[in-house]
């Protein structure tokens, strides 16, 4: 087995970026009482200005004082490890969070899949670039030692215990994290490097610095095995994202919004799966007097979705067109129900890089989302054999059906009259209802075909259909009372 460890140094600060619009101005995050608060880390900008970890606010804001201040959230940097180990199930199904700030992962079982551990290496550090966090990876045969590694040094790797016992035996005893003082006693007994402490007898580790000690360091050579719990992936997902001051601006919302609908497409993504609800609550001012309750919007796909850009474009529209009662000062995505997606396949011979063209679903979702959910329905033909009953509207699940897509583009069944010269023509386009036909008729092109129907319902129909060509040039379908030549009613017209 091969372990990887995803090392987070600045996770805190990390999360604390994503709320930000501009990550590029100067950033700290401060802890502490409030009337004693000081600098916990800082970004590359507020490092450039002379801010450090470690000072005081007061300091701080005399140095340079044109820097925003985010308070550390010790909950949110929990949530976001659990969101990580989340992302990082989409390659392995032996996942643990075990270790502050760090996310363990088994990856020996995924090499030959992902083609070796460099182009595995490489794709993790590209997405987590993408998702803006800071990170370190390290790679052994034991899950303490990849630990280990990762936050001493970042691209470490050990493919074999042998290559694991050589980096080790080099680690400085003081930055080993051995358990409790450990590493400072045996400095002082003249211990410089793991090595010297490896080579000491079991008996006299276990007397003199306790068992844990002991099986610290069988955990770091794999020779005993790393008790390790699991993540286990949620089945939804809630997350949150507050705002420094009220905004009333749907533009500025939409920055906030985007985040949370990527994180959610990575967080659906890693379970291959994908949803139809998603919810979208707008938080107000809770302590005003007669505040409002929280503004929702609610977005209801017909067919499960997980791309981030598609969920967003619907998002987007549906936001602008919603008036806000209050200013806003937190945005949180919601969504409870997740479903198995069916992925798109691609054709065998499509070109390398090439992009396909707008799904028919997606369109069909923008439509809706447009135009409302009664604009866009689905045609379902009805055992009738006169036109006007012969179809239906179908909305919903059912217009799914009705419109049966394959590879994302919609598919079109044709009754080929050469195939079958038994079956008669039909237009593409039937009106509503019958209107009379007041454009001159050039000729009889086909007909009659009478149909007679609907003695059972009331409703009992007898015509003669004409296939009729107009002076025009247009190609009509039109009936007549039955044995006459006119007057024509006009049905549909032929492409």
């Amino acid at each position: 087995m091969l372990w990887a460890c995803i090392a987070l140094p600045a996770l805190p600060l990390d999360v604390a970026l994503r709320t930000q619009p501009d990550p590029a101005r100067p950033v700290a995050l401060i802890d502490g009482p409030a009337t004693c608060r000081s600098l916990l880390a800082v970004n590359a900008a507020a490092a450039r200005l002379g801010l450090r970890a470690g000072q005081k606010l007061t300091l701080a804001r005399a140095i340079h004082a044109d820097f925003s201040a985010l308070p550390f959230d010790a909950a949110a940097t929990a949530r976001w490890q659990q969101w990580l180990a989340a992302w990082a199930y989409r390659f392995s199904h032996q996942v643990s969070v075990a270790w502050p700030h760090s996310i363990v992962l088994e990856v020996g079982h995924s090499l030959q899949l992902m083609g070796g551990w460099p182009a595995f290496e490489a794709r993790l550090r590209d997405e987590l670039g993408q998702l803006q966090f800071q990170h370190r990876i390290g790679l052994a045969p034991s899950p303490r030692a990849a630990h280990l590694l990762a936050w001493l040094k970042d691209g470490v790797q050990a493919h074999t215990p042998a290559q694991q016992q050589a980096l080790l035996a080099r680690v400085p005893v003081r930055r080993a994290g051995l358990p409790g003082q450990a590493g400072e006693r045996l400095h002082r007994l003249g211990l410089r490097r793991l090595q010297q402490v490896f080579e000491l007898p079991p008996d006299t580790v276990r007397r003199r610095f306790g068992a844990e000690l002991l099986q610290y360091l069988d955990e770091l050579r794999g020779q005993r095995q790393t008790l390790l719990a699991c993540y286990a992936p949620p089945d939804h997902f809630d997350m949150r994202i507050p705002l420094e001051y009220g905004v009333s601006s749907h533009q500025v919302l939409l920055f906030p919004l985007r985040r949370l609908v990527m994180d959610l497409s990575a967080f659906l993504q890693g379970r291959s799966q994908g949803t139809q609800q998603v919810l979208v609550r707008l938080e107000h001012e809770p302590d005003r007097a007669g505040a409002p309750d929280d503004t929702c919007l609610r977005l209801d796909l017909l067919a499960p979705e997980q791309s981030g850009d598609a969920l967003f474009g619907l998002l987007r529209s549906r936001l602008e067109a919603l008036p806000l009662p209050q200013p806003v000062v937190a945005v949180r995505l919601v969504v409870q129900a997740l479903q198995p997606l069916r992925p798109r396949t691609q054709d065998l011979f499509e070109p390398r890089g090439s992009q396909p063209a707008e799904s028919w679903a997606r369109l069909r979702e923008r439509l809706r989302v447009r135009l409302g959910k009664q604009a866009v329905y689905g045609v379902q033909p009805v055992a009738d054999p006169r036109p006007e009953r012969a179809w239906r509207q179908v909305m919903g699940a059912d217009a799914r059906e009705a419109h049966e897509c394959t590879d994302g583009r919609l598919t079109v069944t044709r009754r080929s009259a050469a195939a079958r010269p038994d079956l008669p023509s039909r237009p593409g386009w039937l009106l509503p209802a019958p209107l009379p036909l007041e454009r001159p008729v050039a000729a009889i092109v086909r007909g009659p075909e009478r149909l007679e129907s609907g003695w059972w319902d009331g409703d009992d129909q007898k015509r003669d259909y004409y296939v009729l060509r107009l002076a025009n040039g247009q190609l009509a379908w039109a009936f007549c009372p039955v044995g006459q030549r006119g007057p024509w009613t006009l049905q549909g017209w032929f492409a």
